[in-house]
């Protein structure tokens, strides 16, 4: 390989400029030794760090033991070693034999949810279970969990996948089809129908209806009603796969800035997370102080499939920033939000910090 020329260099500033990434955006060690060295023995030691070090925090928290735990969940996207990452995790904490134990690989972003609805339905099939019988301790009620799948469709199933590229190493990524925001709004409106009557007031699901109607059985051209959610709920937490999806649901939901602020800046500070980018923006508006009694959030997860799930979560308590010390934003939070501005082609962004 030859040197860069400026013109590659300029494309890859005005890829990294449109992105919606800043300049401390992790990532992974074996990518920035010299040679990189993404291989499965550097994997495991991160995934060890980060479930080992989540656990840690949790016990921590809670004053819980490794005894007390009776179902185990883990997901995540790509990595999938064998022995699984829930058995690494049985291992270490030397868990019960008896442990029902899950590990959820490659269904994608939005399988976070997936992880939660799978829990749910365990603890109430299981009522022996007590683990999660805590809830002086719990900062949310799950309320709903809406999880669509369109795989069966041929365009969905391939919109994402991981495959080797056509060079003579044959490395493997993950390829995206020019059909992944169409699919994602159609997905999301599947989702969203569902989800509607569940969360919606009485008002805003007549107006849904009255234009369905108008449209569908009288034929006339007029557009879709969309249902303002903003009624519906106070926070937002939408999957921070890039600046694409964020400003597809922004339009599609009639939201704004403020709406879109912990997903944004999540992409912007940490990058694509993958299924645990709804997590930190939940924990991005508790840094924020903005998380009180009764508030409603609606997390919504895409991921490859193509899958659109959603969590519907109440607020037990207002959240007090400073009591939360391990939250990932405390020590910065006062730097957000930043807003990226980019003027004509993307070439050359400026940040300015905003009032929270």
């Amino acid at each position: 390989m030859g040197r860069p020329t400026e013109q590659s260099l300029n494309f890859l500033k005005k890829v990294f400029d449109r992105s919606g990434l800043g300049d401390k955006t992790y990532v992974p060690m074996s990518l920035l030794r010299i040679p990189p060295n993404p291989c499965l023995s550097e994997a495991r030691k991160e995934a060890e760090e980060v479930m080992f070090g989540a656990i840690d925090e949790v016990f921590e928290k809670t004053g819980l033991k490794a005894t007390d735990i009776g179902i185990l969940v883990v997901n995540c996207s790509v990595f999938n070693p064998e022995p699984s990452l829930s058995s690494m995790i049985v291992n270490h904490y030397k868990l019960a034999n008896n442990i029902l134990s899950y590990s959820l690989g490659g269904m994608g972003c939005s399988a976070g949810v997936i992880s939660i609805d799978l829990a749910k339905r365990l603890l109430q099939q299981s009522s022996s279970l007590t683990i999660f019988l805590i809830g002086k301790r719990a900062k949310y009620q799950l309320i709903h969990t809406v999880r669509t799948n369109s795989a069966a469709n041929d365009k969905s199933y391939n919109c994402i996948q991981q495959k080797e590229d056509e060079s003579d190493e044959r490395n493997i990524g993950i390829q995206l089809s020019k059909d992944i925001m169409a699919i994602a709004s159609e997905t999301l409106k599947t989702n969203i129908t569902t989800l509607g009557p569940l969360v919606l007031p009485i008002s805003e699901q007549l107006k849904f209806v009255a234009s369905y109607v108008r449209r569908k059985i009288l034929k006339r051209k007029i557009k879709p009603y969309i249902p303002d959610f903003k009624l519906a709920f106070e926070h937002f937490c939408i999957h921070a796969g890039g600046r694409g999806i964020q400003d597809e649901i922004e339009k599609n939901l009639d939201l704004n800035e403020w709406h879109l602020e912990p997903s944004r800046m999540t992409l912007y500070r940490f990058g694509n997370t993958s299924s645990s980018s709804i997590w930190y923006e939940l924990a991005y508006s508790e840094a924020k102080g903005r998380m009180k009694k009764g508030d409603r959030v609606w997390q919504i997860a895409l991921g490859a499939g193509f899958k659109c799930n959603s969590a519907v979560w109440r607020a037990l308590k207002s959240i007090d920033p400073t009591e939360e010390k391990k939250n990932p934003w405390i020590d910065e939070i006062h730097e957000f939000p930043v807003k990226t501005m980019f003027l004509n082609d993307g070439i050359c962004p400026a940040l300015t910090c905003l009032p929270s």
